[in-house]
């Protein structure tokens, strides 16, 4: 029979919805939960069956039965859970972006050489089959070598500008586009491809410029809800002068969007939100359907394909913290600190309006050694 794995959740956002299911489906067993508000800690200790709450993360993270930590936590928070966690020897996933900036993720990537357990990301879209399938067909060249990548996000609920003022719309907190859809969308470059970005240029945008927070306040929004990047990526097994274009808004309308195509020198494919998969020949016309699974649906989350990935995803983190093993495919802290490289070049890039070399060492533009005990959930 194989053992339990005892996990602490750190936020009761994202895994409030979606994590906590997917790891009891798995068999995975909630020993912990933190947040900022003692009442959202005790109400998802209760629907879940977690035997301890607390508003102090640390706590959590130090139950007895604990082997998996996951952050799910404003990014502002991320460097001190994880070298926390990782200094007792615990397992860690960590939301994305791994960190506010490349210094924060260098020690990050760092403790994680240093440890024997699971460092890993949670850029969970690797695990939708149809991207699996994407990726394969990819390097085994079918569609040749990669000229160009376009990548479209938009999601309209941004846009509305009644939705009270939180943590995603400040800066110094790690909130925004870039950081939260960005991270994701470089994580995909890099992975789908095997290789690594070479220069940016990127445009940052607010469109919204205030909003009211909890007491009715106006407050500035810091952080960016658009976010147009064009970049060059390195040659490697399927890229050959390859360019990309992301182009991320949090407040278009009227759709879900996430999208990336693929444009070679035998053909093109197309990857949607759910992981569905279209391939178009040098001579074709249109795009034609490939048969994928689209893996589980979640009732009362909305179906960006976010949430069936993780279902995919959950279980494998289990087996591979029951075995002891690695995660083929799994985004670990070393492809975090690359993704943040990115963002970085990319934050400085939008500051300067120039275009901004990956080669050399980047500035730190923003940053925060604050600690606490707390956690905005």
């Amino acid at each position: 029979m194989s053992r339990d794995v005892g996990i602490a959740i750190l936020g009761t956002g994202f895994a409030r919805r979606v994590q906590i299911p997917a790891f009891v489906k798995a068999g995975g067993r909630i020993v912990s939960v933190a947040s900022a508000s003692i009442e959202n800690a005790k109400a998802t200790a209760e629907e879940c069956g977690a035997g301890f709450f607390t508003d102090d993360w640390r706590q959590a993270i130090d139950r007895d039965g604990v082997d998996l930590v996951c952050i799910t936590t404003p990014p502002i928070f991320h460097k001190e859970m994880a070298l926390y966690s990782l200094q007792r020897g615990k397992n860690v996933l960590c939301e994305k972006p791994m960190a506010m900036d490349l210094r924060e993720a260098e020690e990050m990537r760092s403790a994680a050489d240093s440890s024997s357990v699971l460092s890993l990301i949670d850029h969970e879209l690797r695990f939708q089959p149809g991207r699996l399938l994407a990726k394969k067909l990819i390097q085994a060249g079918h569609i040749g070598d990669i000229r160009h990548v376009r990548s479209v996000f938009q999601a309209p609920h941004r846009g509305d500008a009644e939705l009270p003022w939180n943590w995603w719309y400040d800066e110094t907190q790690g909130g925004g586009a870039l950081g939260a859809i960005g991270s994701h969308i470089f994580d995909s470059l890099q992975w789908f491809l095997e290789t690594d970005v070479v220069d940016i240029t990127c445009r940052l945008s607010a469109h919204i410029k205030e909003r009211k927070d909890s007491n009715g306040i106006l407050q500035p929004v810091t952080s960016d809800d658009e976010c147009n990047a064009l970049l060059n990526l390195r040659d490697g097994t399927v890229t050959r002068d390859t360019t990309a274009l992301v182009a991320v808004s949090m407040t278009q309308s009227p759709e879900y969007v996430n999208r990336m195509e693929f444009f070679g020198t035998k053909g093109s494919l197309r990857v949607e939100h759910r992981g569905e998969v279209f391939y178009a020949g040098e001579c074709d016309e249109a795009w034609q359907p490939i048969d994928v699974d689209l893996g589980e649906s979640f009732p009362g989350v909305p179906d960006t394909g976010f949430a069936r990935a993780f279902a995919t995803f959950a279980p494998i983190i289990l087996d591979a913290v029951r075995n002891g093993n690695t995660i083929p495919n799994a985004a670990t802290f070393a492809d975090g600190f690359q993704v943040q490289k990115v963002i970085d070049a990319a934050r400085r890039s939008a500051v300067e309006g120039s275009i901004i070399s990956l080669a050399g060492p980047l500035p730190v533009l923003h940053g925060s050694e604050a600690e606490s005990n707390h956690v905005p959930g």
